[in-house]
Order: structure tokens, then C-alpha cells, then sequence
């Protein structure tokens, strides 16, 4: 009687070992099928990436070959703008250019030398406003304070009658171009009597 009891004990310790070996196995199946299908899903992921790159890469090089053109238009231009920038300032100034030689030939022509004068004064004061008309404008200089900003001194004299730093001459006019200048006046100014000592 003892000898069954052995026999159905191992029967039930067989059949329970082969159970479990069934239930690690299909584990085993169910990690490896997660394996599988991770690695599927990492495989459509990274190729997903690839194409994602490959059209980011495409724009990138598009992008760079549209700002290379952009930047020869550019240079482009600015090499006519800087070549052309004074066209209308020119065709300004021909009009004095033409009136200053009619000037000329009718001074060769006549011994009226008070009339030539008048016309030349007409065109300075045509070619005057001409400059006007794009920003340009002079200023007065004598009697005013010697300013380094706009002033130049070309020649320094000792005056007792005006107080030093003070603009008595003036040799060329300056001018502005809108706010700033487009060249200093030159300029002759005093400064103080060296006072003589007796030794």
C-alpha cells in the first residue's frame, strides 16, 4: 500500500514539473514574440527617422542653394546701386556744366565783363539749388566760434579786436549732406597777443 502512494506521488511530481516546463516554454514563446514585434516597431521607427532626415536634409540644402542666390542678387545690387547711386546728381549738374561753357564762349566773344559776372552768379546760384535738392547745404563760418566738428584751421593770427577761437576768415565754404558733413570748412583763426615781457 505504501509502494502506490510512492508511484502517485511521483506520477503528481512528473506531471507538475511537466506542467510547469509547459508554462516556462510558452513564456519563453509569448518574450520572444515581444521581442520580435519591439524590434519590428524599433526597425519602422528608425526608418521612419531616415526618410524624416533625408527630407530635412533635402530642405537644408534647398534653403542654402536659395540664400547663395540671394546673396549674388544682393551683390549684384549693390555693385549698380554704388555704380549708379550719383546718376540723378550728375544729370543735375551737366545743366551748370552746360551753362557755365556758354558762359565761357560769350566772355571770349564780348568785353562786357560786368554782364559775364551776372551770369556766372545766375549759375552758381542755379547749381546752388541743384545741390539743395539732394540734402546739401553750406553754412556761415566767420564770426562764429572755431568748431572742430566743422571747422578746420588752416591759419592761426593773434587778434586783440575778437576773442580767440574766433573764425575771422574763411578760405572754403562747408557743407552738409542732410545731418552730416560732407566737408569742413577751412577756416583762419585768432588767438590770444602773446604778451611781451621785459627782461
Amino acid at each position: 500500500m505504501k509502494e502506490e502512494k510512492k508511484d502517485f506521488e511521483v506520477d503528481i511530481s512528473i506531471e507538475g514539473k511537466e506542467k510547469s516546463s509547459e508554462h516556462v516554454v510558452e513564456k519563453e514563446s509569448e518574450k520572444t514574440k515581444s521581442k520580435k514585434g519591439s524590434a519590428k516597431a524599433l526597425k519602422e521607427s528608425l526608418e521612419e527617422k531616415e526618410e524624416e532626415l533625408k527630407t530635412l536634409h533635402d530642405k537644408l540644402l534647398r534653403s542654402q542653394a536659395e540664400f547663395e542666390n540671394y546673396k549674388k542678387r544682393m551683390a549684384k545690387e549693390t555693385s549698380d546701386l554704388m555704380k549708379y547711386a550719383n546718376e540723378e546728381i550728375i544729370k543735375e549738374l551737366l545743366h551748370t556744366v552746360d551753362n557755365l561753357e556758354r558762359a565761357i564762349q560769350h566772355a571770349k566773344e564780348s568785353d562786357q565783363s560786368e554782364s559775364i559776372t551776372e551770369g556766372i552768379d545766375i549759375i552758381l546760384k542755379q547749381l546752388f539749388k541743384s545741390l539743395e535738392r539732394f540734402g546739401v547745404s553750406g553754412f556761415v563760418s566767420v564770426g562764429e566760434k572755431f568748431d572742430p566738428n566743422k571747422h578746420e584751421a588752416v591759419i592761426q593770427m593773434e587778434s586783440a579786436e575778437h576773442e580767440p577761437n574766433t573764425i575771422t576768415a574763411e578760405s572754403q565754404k562747408g557743407y552738409f549732406l542732410r545731418e552730416r558733413l560732407l566737408r569742413p570748412a577751412l577756416v583762419t583763426v585768432t588767438r590770444a597777443p602773446q604778451v611781451e615781457t621785459d627782461e
